[in-house]
């Protein structure tokens, strides 16, 4: 995918962070497309601590969704848009699904200086690279991008 179909794409995730959050929801937003643009999967964040399934992040619910739909080969060709770096819990999920591509907006050093000590976004410094690099199989990862739009879907949210 071109640079520029990346920021359509990534742009398309952080319209989802937003939708999450004018649903209550944490602003977070998530989407799998096929190398030739078919988009496979596309979610929102479904997580709230405390109040129900604390693993709903937008990127699982998007992997799961794409990897139950389509077969190991179009996700191996397949790329994670995310409005924000995956956790090391989405990045597993991405490792685990064949995805083999990454492309976020805000990242994790900056959600944190975002959210501070909320106990609703307990994050880890645990940067996506450094669970893929673990890994037996490369994955590419782009981002952060457009990490001031990706950021403005927080403000005054934390």
């Amino acid at each position: 995918m071109d640079s520029g179909g990346d920021l359509t794409y990534l742009r398309r995730a952080i319209g989802l962070a937003a939708r999450s959050r004018a649903a209550g929801n944490h602003p977070f937003g998530a989407l799998v497309v096929a190398a030739d643009g078919e988009v496979l999967a596309e979610a929102i964040n479904r997580s709230v601590p405390g109040k129900g399934d604390p693993t709903g992040h937008a990127e699982l619910e998007a992997v799961r969704t794409a990897s139950a739909a389509h077969p190991p080969e179009a996700l191996c060709a397949a790329t994670l848009y995310s409005s924000a770096e995956p956790c090391a819990m989405c990045a597993g999920a991405v490792y685990w699904s064949g995805i083999g591509r990454v492309v976020y907006g805000l990242s994790e050093a900056r959600l944190l200086a975002l959210t501070g000590s909320h106990p609703e976004n307990p994050t880890l410094a645990l940067p996506c690279r450094e669970v893929f690099a673990r890994g037996q199989r490369a994955i590419e990862v782009i981002g952060p991008l457009l990490e001031d739009e990706a950021a403005a879907g927080h403000a005054g949210f934390w």
